[in-house]
């Protein structure tokens, strides 16, 4: 089985804003950004469709036109900030801050969750996805914190690592569970 992960587009928040999982529109250059996916998908064939139920990842999802019903998938929700959701990120309180990224794999924001949380939502659907999609090819509309954790999970590494994956706005990565070690193929391509 092989997934092809989508980063949502760009949003319309302005710059700095925590967002997780608030549910966030996406920005007035969506079209272009469309089209240039589209351009990359060019000539690829999926065998189904999930996507975050967010809107930035349901439109986009809707808007690729594959011709498939596309499945709406709770797990693939970006990671739940709580009290720090639409905050700038400046105005969060900096010795929560500093304890939080010291340790955000097993620490959550005061009501939200774990990247631990976070992965084993992600592992849940990829392992669904194994059994459900044997040999096929499966396309996935979500977040960049679950793809970053996805390729974490690929690759076995501490969650604390996960940063230093820089996932684009509307890139693709793909993972390839199709041999006996899975593989990343490609990243913000």
């Amino acid at each position: 089985m092989k997934l092809t992960l989508i980063r949502h587009t760009s949003l319309q928040v302005a710059e700095g804003v925590c967002y997780g999982q608030t549910d966030i529109d996406v920005a007035a250059t969506f079209h272009d950004e469309l089209a240039v996916l589209q351009s990359k998908l060019s000539g690829e064939q999926f065998d189904a469709v999930y996507a975050s139920p967010l809107q930035r990842c349901s439109k986009l999802a809707y808007a690729l036109g594959f011709d498939h019903e596309i499945t709406h998938d709770e797990r693939l929700k970006e990671l739940h900030f709580g009290d720090w959701e639409m905050q700038a990120w400046n105005d969060i309180p900096r010795e929560l801050f500093d304890v939080w990224a010291q340790n955000y794999a097993d620490l959550s924001p005061p009501n939200g969750e774990t990247f631990a949380a976070l992965q084993q939502r992600g592992i849940a659907f990829i392992d669904e996805c194994l059994e459900n999609h044997v040999n096929q090819h499966v396309l996935v509309v979500t977040h960049g914190g679950m793809i970053r954790a996805m390729m974490a999970h690929v690759l076995n590494m501490q969650l604390k690592g996960l940063f230093r994956f820089h996932v684009d706005y509307a890139s693709l990565t793909r993972l390839d569970f199709s041999g006996i070690i899975p593989k990343i193929e490609f990243v913000n391509r």
